[in-house]
């Protein structure tokens, strides 16, 4: 095909979802460079975010132009490229979150530095999704996430919790502090462990560098937020088999997890790429075949819409402080992460995909579990 064909075919796939080439509504994308269209429907998605972080096209609500997209299901309108099937086919045949790998994520993503998630983030450091009921800022969304957590988790003074997955230990310092709890929090970030000390420092919460597989011990609860996104689909049993372990009798395990609405074994060739190397959402029959056995599950809450209005939050955070930042980051990086903040914030906004927290229990509550929002 000549850039005139390619030009009108995309635009058709595109009209489905009330999204034009160099259209007149800020969801439109305006093409700056002419390989944008042969880009797009040879590769796809993969096509699409590399073509603008190029800087190959514009959209001024990139956001809603991925939502409206989504939507529509365009997504699986144009061609994978090779080096995408390949990939897929890989996720299928081998174990790509293996303990070899396990600490790529961390190197690759979490080590970017820890001044651009603190200008990113709340001031507690919290990157997974605020709960937004009654929130009017980014910071009382986040404390109302991890005070919703630790309700949840019926948390107690002298309890002695794991967290599966600290990050920089927001839920360990907070928990620690208002209620009088023992944590111990793991992870696979460098960054994040050294940070984190520092943060939690005078308190009885210890961070640990080191995979999850190698957890011993026993701990009156266990949580773990937005990490079993990177555990892959051949890992979920021994992931919930190590947390089941690690759980004395009577004890909970609350999962917080972004989900998918399908079940899959392959991730997002992009956001694979770009983001978060071997990351794979899993989803409700996968998590359930996994519990299977092990858990009851006692409660399961999504609210997917908040991660939305935390990404936006993320966005402007960056977009405000990039001036600080711009002399370690390139121009091609801006581009990515803006387009890796919007376009996710899109894909919750299609709901697309979700945001899950699931409280599982150690041979089931006696009486019944009662779910408290605060």
């Amino acid at each position: 095909m000549d850039t005139h064909s390619d030009r009108a075919l995309l635009d058709d796939i595109l009209s489905g979802a009330d999204v034009t080439l160099d259209g007149p509504d800020p969801w439109d994308i305006q093409v700056r460079d002419p390989r944008f269209f042969r880009r797009v429907l040879a590769e796809g998605e993969l096509g699409l975010g590399e073509s603008y972080m190029d800087g190959w096209w514009e959209a001024e609500q990139l956001d809603e132009m991925i939502a409206r997209i989504l939507r529509a299901e365009l997504d699986g309108k144009v061609a994978h490229a090779w080096p995408t099937r390949v990939r897929l086919a890989l996720a299928m045949l081998t174990n790509l979150q293996s303990r070899r790998r396990a600490f790529m994520v961390g190197e690759r993503h979490y080590d970017l530095g820890n001044g651009l998630f603190s200008a990113m983030l709340d001031r507690r450091m919290n990157y997974s999704c605020g709960y937004w009921a009654g929130a009017h800022s980014l910071d009382e969304a986040q404390e109302n996430k991890l005070d919703l957590l630790c309700c949840k988790l019926g948390l107690e003074p002298g309890m002695r919790v794991l967290d599966i997955g600290c990050g920089w230990g927001a839920f360990g310092k907070y928990a620690a502090e208002r209620y009088g709890v023992e944590v111990v929090g793991i992870t696979v970030s460098k960054e994040q462990v050294a940070l984190g000390r520092r943060l939690c420092e005078g308190l009885p919460v210890e961070l640990r560098l080191m995979d999850y597989r190698d957890l011993e011990g026993t701990f009156d609860r266990v949580v773990s937020v937005g990490m079993i996104e990177h555990v892959g689909t051949r890992n979920y049993r021994t992931y919930f088999e190590v947390a089941e372990r690690c759980l004395a009798e009577g004890g909970l395990f609350l999962l917080h997890t972004i989900g998918a609405n399908r079940s899959s074994s392959s991730p997002s060739p992009w956001i694979d790429r770009y983001i978060f190397p071997n990351g794979k959402l899993p989803s409700i029959a996968q998590i359930g075949r996994a519990i299977e056995g092990l858990f009851v599950m006692e409660d399961w809450h999504g609210f997917g819409p908040d991660y939305d209005r935390t990404l936006l939050a993320w966005h402007d955070n960056v977009t405000a402080a990039w001036p600080a930042l711009a002399s370690r980051y390139d121009e091609r990086f801006r581009r990515m992460w803006s387009y890796y903040l919007l376009s996710c914030a899109g894909a919750f906004r299609a709901r697309h995909i979700q945001l899950w927290q699931v409280v599982l229990s150690k041979g089931g509550v006696p009486g019944g579990y009662r779910r408290v929002t605060s």
